[in-house]
């Protein structure tokens, strides 16, 4: 093996002694600090409606409410019905309201597409026995 003027440290290594030649720190993408205070979040949507139900809330409705509240994974819809309340997600939470035709419910709804939600749980409600 042929001997190497370089040590067994520094072989294979390429090294600069030079200074590079710009010394300015290098640019950030991130735009110069302002006075103005951080932008807050705007609060989410709500949106209430009562209802008085023309028939009893029974399953079938309870599961057409439930179907409905999943289209809606932003918003919070929750039924009140008699001091109760009952996610509308949940089919056996609404059906426990135990609300019966001439009751009045209310809609509650937060978030996104609350008055969207409130609407589709709204016509639900009211929509006449098929």
């Amino acid at each position: 093996m042929p001997a190497s003027s370089e040590g067994p440290a520094t072989a294979g290594r390429l090294q600069n002694t030079e200074p590079p030649e710009n010394t300015e720190p290098p640019a950030t993408a991130e735009p110069p600090a302002t006075a103005e205070p951080p932008a807050t979040a705007e609060p989410p949507a709500r949106a209430e409606r009562a209802v008085i139900l023309p028939k009893h809330l029974h399953a079938r409705p309870a599961g057409l409410i439930a179907q409905a509240a999943a289209r809606y994974p932003q918003t919070t819809i929750e039924i009140v019905a008699d001091g109760r309340r009952a996610d509308a997600r949940s089919i056996l939470a609404v059906m426990a309201l135990g609300a019966v035709a001439g009751s009045e419910v209310l809609v509650r709804t937060a978030g996104a597409q609350a008055d969207g939600a409130t609407a589709t749980v709204v016509a639900i409600l009211t929509a006449a026995e098929d």
